[in-house]
């Protein structure tokens, strides 16, 4: 029984750090599923960012490594950045009514599976920004997931909400897919692939470090002045 354990763990730990790493295993992916693998990238862009549960799943990487594939002539270019920018345009779609659905609740109640740090900070960036962090959280990692559901329970107007995220969507994939096709022919991108992906995961995260950073220093600088008025 112990060692069934053991090889069941194996497993699932095997399965979280293919679907986290998956940008990287896309190659495989190909040669083992073929046509499905436009399936794939679709599901995996379209719940990355229409459910607040998965924002652990790959999305600036795997747009890049995407592109790469397509460059390598693995993939059509045209079917992929198609594919993908319905993916991101209706799970953005699709996050914004789950919000509106639920409503401003959620900022009250406590769920089970939704991280109420990501969620406030979300909210902060959608305040800060209104309509245009729809736009900008694409290049956000989590709160690219957590944006359009804020906007639903904020209820922003529909009409408002569609045109942020058709432009979010085409900035995204338009952006990335073709830096990856572009470079794929370039020599060092071919043999520091897995640095490439790491590089742009990194700078995906400095804007919330950066974000994190001056809110930081925001509360410092308010409790000094409270501090210094008492």
């Amino acid at each position: 029984m112990p060692e069934f354990f053991s090889m069941f763990a194996d497993l699932i730990s095997q399965l979280v750090s293919f679907v986290l790493h998956i940008d990287q295993h896309l190659f495989e992916l190909v040669e083992a599923y073929g046509l499905f693998i436009y399936l794939i990238l679709f599901v995996i862009v379209f719940c990355e960012t229409g459910f607040v549960v998965t924002p652990f799943l790959p999305g600036d990487s795997l747009l890049f490594a995407a592109g790469t594939l397509a460059g390598a002539g693995k993939m059509d270019l045209s079917l992929v950045m198609i594919l993908l920018f319905c993916a991101a345009v209706l799970g953005d779609a699709a996050n914004y009514y789950i919000g509106k659905f639920i409503g401003p609740p959620v900022f009250e109640k406590d769920y089970r599976f939704l991280n109420k740090k990501h969620l406030r900070q979300a909210q902060e960036f959608y305040e800060r920004h209104g309509g245009k962090s729809i736009t900008m959280a694409r290049f956000v990692p989590i709160v690219r997931t957590f944006a359009p559901f804020v906007a639903g329970v904020a209820s922003m107007p529909k009409e408002r909400f569609f045109f942020f995220n058709v432009a979010g969507a085409i900035l995204w994939i338009g952006l990335l897919v073709p830096a990856g096709y572009f470079l794929s022919n370039n020599k060092f991108v071919q043999n520091n692939f897995s640095l490439m992906i790491y590089a742009i995961i990194l700078i995906s995260v400095l804007p919330i470090a950066v974000e994190i950073l001056r809110a930081r220093l925001r509360k410092t600088k308010e409790t000094k002045n409270a501090d210094q008025e008492n």
